[in-house]
């Protein structure tokens, strides 16, 4: 057994295992029915099937090797991984109009708003994943393969690029969610007359909050697209382990950020599990723009 195949596989368990507790609590507990929450369930669910299709790829490749199963699986994690991307992208967009659009943020409009984008960027996904399924690979020419085969170069390309326009468009909605976060806390404590230390608590806080989210993100990912790039199919198979399996372990931190630290999903984590709380306890959701 090769144990970088084995590494990817515990990480996919991990993944697998994680995702599905937010993914039950969040079907579990009505109260969940928020745009924010809506998302984190989607970000679950693609990290979900991701951490499967770690673990099928490990299963197919030791137990049966075959080229349609091998294709079937690469395009599998494909859709699986860009849907947790766009996910994440998704989130973003929506923490960024709920403090852009406050007054209007809870309204039809903007579940209307959520689902378009949840639908595209499903829909996206599941159109990347089937490109190597319907001939875009490297099965039958090995000069275009890509350091992850079957994959050619063009699609790593496509797949990389994508990746390089989403986590700027994240950056750039990040400072801008900054921006906002730091001009509503100086607009609050001019009003109170004076800045009090609480201003620069709460600043800091928020802004370390948004640069820890998209530092794990970018260390996650970056590697491995910068790789697909410049890596060459004849480098040691060792380099693509090293970049992929931390990317991996992005869809292991998504729920550890977006969901456990949240205080009406750990309440329902004891509902669901403890029975400490009555089943109609309502909770307040939080906005997502509370970083």
């Amino acid at each position: 057994l090769n144990p970088w195949d084995v590494m990817l596989c515990v990480s996919g368990t991990a993944i697998a295992c994680e995702n599905a507790l937010v993914v039950a609590i969040i079907c579990y507990s009505p109260a969940l029915r928020t745009p924010m929450f809506v998302l984190v369930g989607s970000l679950a669910t693609a990290d979900l099937l991701a951490g499967l299709g770690l673990i099928l790829n490990f299963v197919f490749q030791y137990v049966i090797r075959s080229e349609t199963v091998s294709l079937l699986t690469v395009g599998f994690l494909v859709a699986s991984f860009a849907a947790s991307v766009s996910s994440l992208l998704a989130i973003t967009v929506d923490r960024y109009l709920s403090l852009y659009n406050a007054l209007t943020y809870y309204s039809e409009r903007t579940v209307l708003c959520i689902h378009t984008m949840l639908a595209g960027a499903w829909g996206v996904s599941l159109c990347l994943g089937l490109l190597p399924v319907l001939g875009w690979n490297c099965l039958h020419d090995r000069t275009s393969c890509s350091v992850v085969r079957p994959l050619t170069k063009s699609n790593v390309t496509l797949l990389s690029a994508s990746f390089f326009l989403i986590f700027l468009i994240m950056l750039h909605l990040y400072i801008e969610i900054c921006k906002i976060v730091c001009r509503h806390a100086h607009q609050i404590a001019l009003q109170q007359h004076f800045l009090t230390a609480s201003h620069y608590v709460t600043t800091k806080k928020g802004v370390s909050t948004l640069a820890i989210i998209l530092g794990t993100f970018g260390a996650s990912w970056l590697p491995f697209a910068i790789y697909c790039v410049v890596g060459d199919p004849d480098y040691p198979s060792v380099y693509t382990y090293a970049t992929l399996l931390p990317a991996t372990y992005n869809s292991m931190i998504n729920p550890i950020i977006y969901a456990y630290r949240n205080q009406e999903i750990q309440r329902s984590m004891w509902v669901l599990f403890c029975g400490c709380f009555q089943a109609k306890v309502s909770f307040r959701s939080r906005s997502p723009s509370d970083v």
